[in-house]
């Protein structure tokens, strides 16, 4: 069955209902996320996104924010970007370091890394496009902490990707921060459900 590629109002439960399943959904969606989290160098996480990590997001901010019926329509528009429209994949990517002083100074000397991630497998190498909403690197050039980025294949990257046993190989090509992550087998499956 093919992922589905839009969230739709339809798709959004009351958040009355919501509250009935939300620890059950939560538990369900751990098993759809793990193989879809790659560590990329000492703090860089890569969460490829899904119609159902999304779809859960979008309940998570009701349930917290309590915006009601008006909120719904804003979540739907921050959120269906990030959900893969057949022919890419698309991930959340966070540099996660605890210590402020230390964060600023990293971030400070990663300007334009959105730029910089690729993913290479059999022969192909698909660059990352950043999401276009926001510029996620300052006009001094620190980056963002959160960056989203899109893969956009051709119909012959897809048939590769999805031969089972491909190894494929996430990451940057940043000066200050060119680490790479080689995909599980589980990852790169769950991930070629994602193509239509």
């Amino acid at each position: 069955m093919a992922a589905k590629q839009q969230i739709t109002r339809d798709d959004i439960m009351p958040v009355e209902e919501y509250v009935k399943v939300r620890k059950e959904m939560r538990q369900n969606l751990l098993a759809i996320k793990k193989p879809r989290r790659i560590e990329i160098g000492p703090v860089a996480t890569c969460y490829f996104e899904c119609y159902e990590t999304m779809l859960h997001q979008i309940q998570e901010m009701l349930y917290i924010e309590k915006g009601g019926e008006e909120q719904i329509a804003d979540e739907l528009s921050a959120y269906n970007p990030l959900v893969p429209k057949g022919q890419e994949l698309v991930a959340t990517v966070m540099f996660e370091i605890d210590d402020p002083i230390r964060r600023k100074n990293f971030l400070s000397r990663l300007g334009g890394v959105e730029e910089t991630m690729f993913l290479q497998f059999a022969g192909e190498t698909v660059k990352g496009v950043p999401e276009a909403d926001v510029d996620r690197t300052t006009a001094d050039g620190k980056a963002s902490s959160v960056q989203f980025i899109h893969f956009p294949f051709t119909a012959g990257q897809i048939a590769k990707f999805r031969e089972a046993g491909t190894q494929v190989v996430l990451g940057f090509s940043h000066p200050s921060y060119s680490h790479m992550a080689v995909l599980s087998e589980a990852s790169r499956a769950a991930l070629a459900e994602d193509f239509a």
